[in-house]
């Protein structure tokens, strides 16, 4: 099989997942046993699938992708921006189109209306799901993208393919115009995520932009739950 055609089914089998699962847990069971468990097994295939497909397909070894060319100030640039334009965006539009009580609802759904629960979920989103996210999207994603369409489309298109589970998971928390606006936001950072992988071919810059930026969007979140109204 050819450089393509294998980049092609790679993700044709891969992209679709994170986008199954969210809907499933968000908009088609909700609350539900079987809601979480495909929700869960979407997250355990794209944790399993880029290493097995590496390993099996492209007989590649395993590494840890290290920032041999740095690039981490790069990363706290990038994540100061993006994560300054998140806050920014929340101060001038948020406060008025967003409902704290049905946001505060969904968190409650989810398991995450508590002070604990909700620090919890923070750090377990900023320190793994977003080196789980970095790997899949930028280290697997994006150079099955580049063997498509060469490196500079293949940010956007890694980008677009990115969001696609975001916007569905906002969608459920969200007005359309903010799940709209916000999934703009979204794309711009695996945009921006993937040009950093391209530069620096390894996604620990890339990464520390990714943590400033979801350790924003949960201050925001935290504003809307439990900051005076």
């Amino acid at each position: 099989m050819s450089l393509r055609r294998r980049a092609i089914l790679a993700l044709a089998l891969l992209v679709p997942a994170p986008s199954l699962g969210t809907l499933a847990a968000m908009s088609l069971f909700p609350g539900t046993a079987l809601g979480k468990g495909l929700f869960a097994a979407s997250k355990l295939w794209l944790a399993a699938f880029p290493a097995v497909w590496m390993m099996l397909v492209d007989r590649e070894r395993f590494g840890l992708s290290p920032a041999r060319k740095g690039g981490f100030l790069m990363g706290l640039a990038s994540g100061l921006g993006l994560g300054l334009l998140v806050v920014l965006g929340w101060l001038a539009f948020g406060q008025g189109l967003l409902d704290r009580t049905a946001f505060a609802g969904k968190m409650r759904e989810v398991g995450l209306g508590s002070l604990p629960m909700y620090l919890g979920g923070a750090a377990y989103w900023i320190l793994v799901n977003s080196v789980l996210e970095e790997y899949v999207w930028r280290w697997f994603v994006f150079r099955k993208c580049v063997a498509l369409v060469g490196p500079r489309a293949a940010a956007l298109l890694s980008a677009l393919f990115f969001t696609l589970h975001h916007f569905i998971a906002l969608r459920a928390y969200c007005p359309l115009p903010v799940a709209v606006a916000a999934s703009i936001g979204v794309f711009s950072g695996g945009a921006v995520w993937s040009l950093l992988y391209a530069r620096y071919r390894s996604v620990w810059p890339g990464y520390v932009s990714h943590a400033i930026v979801d350790l924003c969007v949960f201050g925001v979140g935290a504003t809307m739950l439990f900051g005076g109204r």
